[in-house]
């Protein structure tokens, strides 16, 4: 997901005049060019590796709660490494720290693809996520400081290509790679365009200038939120290896989460320059859009699990095909996406949002009700429904949250909005990989444990049996429509107005950009 922690900093070149504004010069376009790279390469890469988990499941042997760490340890990467960017970048400079990041992103993506257990595969992909989560922040970064506020809307319009077509691109891709190739080369693939991005930014980026030092790293904070995210997530994840959430490990695991959390809250409701700014939270409007926005990364990385798996294990069908039957939510996404912000931007997010999360709700739906042999036209049908839903409520509920701040504030609110659907996706991930192991293991002794997914992989399973495993999965994506049912309640309560009018201070002190910004429908 872009983000714009340091997009809304001064610009550190002088912004064109109105001839240079006129159109993007060639210097310009090559630098948009060298990041749209780096920022392609991390959009597509957590949809790739969704239609993998399947694959991986089989090749370690593991259960679904152990393997969906693939993907809440990337996603926990990506939001601890966040509020990271913004000082590391005023410390060190964007180039140099986009630099690092690639190196980083493109080390773990090698790495991964040497993993030898799921333990190894894990870790690399924290680190992965560590270099993937300061990419796109240092990508606005630099387009800002390059293009001027008379051209960022055109170039931040160049980035929203990548976040259109990446849900519709990126399962299709990755079903082709791993029926084709190997799970290993979902991540080899990004060694060479990695690469080719850092020999470009070598040519293309502007050297930093020193760094400054006056910013001081809140390490407090970070010393408490990370650890917290970790062990809460951990304690969800652990509660489908045995003993469910009355075994010890887990209930320790979640309580040290739940303490440390609070204690992030205190401190920097105490401190100013916080990692995150909680007194943000004290506006109401900003309140019910990050609860909304929350809810949105766990409605998509939550289904993002579930969907590939389904098709691959209760359906027996290919990666390929389960990427192609989830391409109809990329394209109901891009459709309603351009149509919902120009809409929130007359009428107000309340006026669109709420009309969204129904939609997601009832692409949701018949989900809870299918078996084995369900109509792929129907659910394809559905996935397109529910990604209307996500184009209608995406961008809207993001650019809600700066209604009512100030342009100071735009900054610390946009680090705080990514992390929160970051973590949204890590939760609901490891929700619903335990409450699906606990419904086949329910349905299906001896099938839900460890090497569940070995069990049926690449085989049609006997009709009762898969109807058994559909039936588990149909249970689990209840908490899917639970979930977007509590965006909805949400959702009522966002500005019925558009932002200029609702917002506090001069008209000029709005933040126009972040409303137009597309919100990254996966990573």
């Amino acid at each position: 997901m872009p983000d714009q922690p340091n997009a809304a900093s001064p610009p550190a070149t002088a912004a064109p005049g109105p001839a240079s504004a006129a159109k993007l010069d060639p210097a310009l376009i090559r630098l948009s060019a060298t990041v749209m790279l780096g920022a392609i390469m991390v959009i597509l890469d957590t949809t790739i590796v969704s239609v993998a988990i399947h694959a991986l499941g089989n090749e370690f042997h593991t259960s679904l709660s152990t393997i969906s760490w693939v993907t809440t340890g990337y996603l926990l990467a990506l939001a601890v490494v966040i509020p990271l960017a913004g000082w590391s970048v005023e410390r060190f400079g964007a180039t140099r720290m986009w630099n690092i990041s690639l190196a980083l992103f493109v080390a773990g993506s090698a790495l991964c693809g040497l993993a030898w257990s799921a333990g190894t595969l894990i870790a690399f992909r924290v680190l992965q996520g560590l270099g993937g989560g300061m990419i796109m922040p240092i990508c606005m970064t630099l387009l800002a400081q390059a293009a001027g506020p008379q051209r960022i809307g055109r170039v931040m319009s160049i980035i929203g290509v990548p976040m259109l077509i990446a849900p519709v691109l990126g399962p299709v891709i990755g079903g082709l790679i791993v029926d084709h190739l190997s799970w290993r080369w979902i991540f080899y693939v990004n060694v060479p365009i990695g690469v080719l991005a850092l020999f470009l930014s070598w040519r293309v980026l502007p050297r930093d200038d020193r760094g400054s030092a006056h910013h001081r790293l809140d390490l407090p904070g970070l010393a408490l939120i990370s650890p917290g995210l970790a062990a809460l997530v951990y304690g969800l994840s652990e509660a489908g290896n045995g003993g469910g959430f009355g075994a010890a490990k887990v209930q320790v695991s979640i309580a040290v989460g739940v303490v440390l959390l609070a204690g992030f809250v205190v401190h920097a409701l105490r401190r100013d320059g916080a990692l995150l700014d909680m007194r943000l939270f004290g506006d109401r409007v900003f309140s019910i859009a990050s609860v909304t926005t929350f809810v949105i990364g766990a409605m998509l990385f939550g289904a993002m699990f579930l969907l590939p798996l389904y098709y691959q294990v209760a359906r027996g069908q290919s990666a390929s095909d389960a990427g192609l039957l989830m391409a109809p939510q990329g394209l109901g996404a891009m459709i309603s996406m351009a149509i919902a912000g120009r809409v929130s931007d007359r009428r107000g997010a309340r006026s669109v949002v709420p009309l969204g999360m129904v939609l997601a709700l009832l692409g949701t739906l018949l989900f809870t009700q299918v078996d084995a042999h369900t109509n792929e036209v129907l659910l394809a049908f559905s996935l397109f429904v529910r990604g209307l839903g996500f184009g209608a409520t995406m961008m809207p509920a993001m650019g809600a949250a700066y209604a009512t701040l100030g342009q100071a504030a735009v900054p610390r609110a946009t680090t705080t909005l990514n992390i929160l659907q970051r973590v949204g996706g890590s939760l609901a991930t490891a929700l619903v990989a335990v409450e699906l192991q606990h419904a086949i293991a329910s349905r299906l002794p001896g099938v839900g444990g460890e090497g569940a997914l070995a069990e049926s992989a690449g085989v049609k399973l006997p009709g009762p049996v898969a109807d058994k495993v559909a039936e588990a999965f149909g249970v689990t994506f209840w908490w899917v429509v639970a979930l977007t049912a509590v965006g909805f309640v949400a959702s009522l309560f966002l500005p019925g107005r558009p932002a200029a009018t609702v917002a506090h201070g001069p008209a000029n002190a709005q933040p126009a950009a972040p409303q137009r910004e597309p919100v990254a429908v996966v990573e």
